[in-house]
């Protein structure tokens, strides 16, 4: 049980924890995730979602992980039928509409991994907002075929406070 007791202790540590997640500025960070990955796996993904809180727009600029050589903004794109992912400069944070960074959609691709996401357990990840600066972040690893974090439930992704 060292794991949980470790992340807890980051968490207040790093004086950013919420009940169910982490704040850098007027930027809430919801139930950061990622689904585990094959032993052989190169690359993984994180997801979450961020709440605007405050009275101006922010965005996610960068991301990095000690777990991935890189971290890069993504988002999946239609192309002639063809979903295809590519990099976004960066994700826009617009007060009292949750942006999800979920399967699908927007997220944080993990290339070059020097690990395993192993369900079950966590890793930081740093999250760089253009007005709110930089946070670390816990993101808890699911199942490999999760499609949201287990916690709490699918319904609970998209509440705004």
């Amino acid at each position: 049980m060292r794991i949980p007791t470790l992340a807890a202790l980051m968490m207040f540590a790093a004086g950013t924890a919420l009940a169910h997640g982490y704040k850098a500025g007027s930027v809430e960070i919801e139930h950061p995730w990622a689904r585990a990955t094959a032993p052989s796996a190169q690359n993984g993904a994180a997801y979450l979602v961020l709440n605007g809180t405050g009275k101006e727009s922010d965005r996610l600029v960068s991301a990095a992980t000690p777990v991935a050589e890189k971290a890069e903004l993504h988002t999946h794109l239609m192309d002639n039928g063809v979903m295809k992912m590519r990099p976004v400069d960066a994700i826009e944070v617009t007060p009292g509409s949750p942006t999800a960074l979920q399967p699908g959609g927007l997220h944080i691709m993990l290339l070059g991994l020097k690990q395993p996401l192993v369900k079950g357990k966590a890793f930081p990840l740093t999250l760089t907002f253009e007005k709110a600066g930089p946070v670390t972040v816990q993101v808890d690893v699911q199942g490999a075929g999760a499609a949201a974090p287990a916690h709490e439930g699918m319904g609970d992704t998209h509440k705004s406070h």
